[in-house]
């Protein structure tokens, strides 16, 4: 299993110098709350409950006490959390939820809902050993109805193996799912609670699955209408849960922070149980819900102490893209550029921090702030200051989208070779827009058009394909279904064909339809067929027009993945494709670059940090900037 936790064993891990840190850090008037800080969050669960033992074998005294009694507030409730072990922790907070006026149900579902079979155990028998009672008969004697007989099944922590799919009952489920609620008057919950808690995770995502094609709508559709109460939320988190643990705690974190006021008993003990779990999965599934960054809604939302522990165990920011810097004062740049560049040598720090920190437009602006304020070219000044990789980098930043594309296809062409995986990566991923725009900066930059300059140096259906990507006349909107069904029809018998008639048909359909409608033609093709197009591209067609063929493809069914791939190959095995790094790098930062990691994490079993920092040294700043405040 890939570790996707922020905190991790500390290296030359020693419990006793730990603890006299925190013993130093408490002792006199005051105490030191960095040091505790920064001591409690670099340790894992495992290596503080050593310095809980070293603590007390040293000075005689329980940690947590004198923790107890040094700190305050949220904070104090924070560090003396992180100091339990995690079933001890979960203990704590069922036994919280239960005891009192008030049940705190919106605890008990999250806990148990969440947690496996493991856990489970684990959380029964701390909480037997921590109150001296039994969580069964607690539960019982707290709750009532549905909600608590389901409570008790998920406290058994007997739910199948992760990978344990009965493949003759997946169906079967479903339809029981279907009969006990949608296909009658009233709802026979025995059912749900039945099937819902003792089926492995896998196997309910096939009934989920299954359910959907009987009853025509989401099982979270039908709990809505057939549940209510604390029962109907319970049944909904595990679902949720079955489908994505951490998109479940992403939605709960975000709740917790959302409108006036925080949660902050959800939001500690989320950050504490997840942070050696998931909180990596969760940080990404809370940007692609929220479109914002967990690290800045914490930051947003808390304060002091409290807020800089919760920092540490989220473990870094997740804004994907270079974005407008807030108090933009290009005048102020402008200075500061020409100052890191004046005299005896240069100081790249300066410059790569002010670029990469501000978007594309507010650089636009800088440029012409630099020149009239100083009475200078930027960009000159730019060029002669810096050298091979970062240089390239840095003026392709400094360029509008359009120069960029324009140049890079100049690139592509000139010389004695053509970089015709470059020609083919940028025209199957822009826009009809985009397209435009670079043909226009094209044409501005080097007296001829863009078309002429394709048709000089490729050839054949090779250049035909291009030179009809080129215009930018792909059709908008969304698929059409019955054009759709005849387009498949038309290339499944493209096929039939020889390979001229074959080559032709693929073009006319692949370089002009929009690519949602292409996407439902994919599928149509399989149905006609029996095969997925990419299989007829490789098998049929060869050389760059099969590379072309096959780029659009991949880039209709999915942008991101096809980028994440190209910057893979553009740094495997031995040496570095930098031009393809810089081009993908720069062209994406203020698009979709947080959904091309993504893509990259999943493929690769790496993130593209990791990858970028181990094959290369060319865009180490660079991504430094972009890349590595954002894991």
């Amino acid at each position: 299993m890939v570790f996707r936790g922020t905190i991790t064993d500390a290296p030359d891990f020693d419990p006793s110098v730990d603890a006299e840190t925190l013993y130093n850090a408490m002792k006199g008037i005051g105490s030191d709350k960095e040091a505790i800080l920064d001591l409690v969050t670099g340790r894992s669960n495992a290596q503080r409950q050593e310095i809980v033992k070293a603590y007390k074998s040293s000075y005689g005294k329980d940690l947590i006490d004198d923790l107890k009694y040094e700190l305050t507030g949220k904070f104090e409730r924070l560090i003396v959390s992180l100091m339990r072990p995690q079933a001890y922790h979960d203990a704590k907070e069922i036994h919280d939820a239960l005891k009192g006026a008030g049940t705190d149900e919106k605890c008990l579902i999250e806990v148990l809902a969440s947690r496996n079979n493991q856990q489970i155990h684990a959380l029964v028998a701390a909480y037997k050993d921590a109150y001296g009672s039994d969580l069964e008969e607690d539960i019982i004697g707290d709750t009532s109805g549905h909600f608590k007989k389901m409570l008790i099944v998920l406290l058994q922590g007997t739910r199948d193996d992760p990978g344990l799919v009965y493949p003759e009952l997946v169906e079967e489920d479903a339809q029981a799912l279907y009969d006990a609620g949608e296909a009658q008057w009233g709802t026979e919950e025995s059912i749900f609670i039945m099937l819902l808690g003792n089926r492995s995770v896998t196997h309910l995502r096939m009934v989920f699955d299954k359910y959907q094609e009987i009853a025509e709508k989401a099982i979270e559709d039908s709990i809505k209408s057939e549940l209510s109460g604390d029962f109907e939320r319970l049944m909904l988190a595990i679902v949720q849960c079955i489908r994505s643990v951490p998109m479940y705690f992403a939605k709960r974190l975000y709740k917790s922070m959302k409108g006036l006021g925080t949660q902050d008993n959800t939001l500690i003990r989320i950050m504490i149980c997840r942070s050696e779990i998931d909180m990596l999965d969760i940080r990404e599934c809370f940007r692609m819900g929220y479109e914002k960054s967990l690290y800045n809604m914490i930051k947003e939302d808390t304060s002091g102490d409290y807020k800089r522990t919760l920092l540490a165990l989220c473990g870094g920011d997740d804004e994907p893209t270079i974005r407008p810097a807030s108090e933009f004062d290009p005048a102020d740049d402008a200075q500061n550029l020409r100052k890191a560049m004046k005299g005896f040598g240069t100081d790249e720090d300066t410059i790569i921090n002010i670029v990469v920190n501000r978007s594309n437009e507010q650089r636009q602006e800088i440029k012409q702030v630099f020149k009239s304020l100083l009475g200078r070219d930027l960009m000159k000044d730019l060029k002669s200051e810096l050298s091979k990789n970062l240089e390239r980098l840095i003026i392709g930043l400094m360029l509008t989208p359009a120069e960029f594309d324009a140049k890079m296809m100049r690139k592509a062409i000139e010389g004695a070779g053509t970089d015709e995986h470059a020609l083919i990566e940028i025209l199957v991923t822009r826009t009809n827009e985009q397209i435009h725009a670079m043909n226009a900066a094209y044409k501005h930059a080097y007296k001829k058009s863009l078309e002429e300059a394709i048709q000089s140096d490729t050839s054949g259906r090779f250049c035909q394909i291009l030179t009809a990507l080129v215009q930018g006349a792909r059709e908008d909107g969304p698929a059409d279904l019955d054009r759709a069904l005849v387009d498949a029809q038309e290339l499944a018998n493209a096929c039939n064909e020889d390979s001229d008639e074959m080559e032709i048909k693929f073009m006319s359909i692949l370089c002009t339809r929009s690519f949602p409608h292409l996407r439902k033609v994919f599928q149509e093709f399989v149905r006609c067929s029996n095969k997925d197009i990419e299989q007829i591209i490789k098998k049929e067609m060869s050389g760059d027009l099969k590379q072309a063929m096959y780029g659009i493809v991949c880039s209709v069914k999915n942008q991101p993945n096809y980028l994440a791939n190209r910057l893979y190959k553009a740094m495997k095995g031995i040496g570095t494709d930098d031009r393809a790094l810089i081009r993908i790098m720069v062209s994406r930062s203020e698009i979709d670059l947080f959904n091309i990691r993504k893509e990259f994490k999943e493929t690769h079993d790496c993130s593209l940090h990791e990858f970028i920092q181990v094959e290369t040294m060319v865009v180490r700043m660079y991504c430094k900037t972009i890349l590595e405040n954002n894991f």
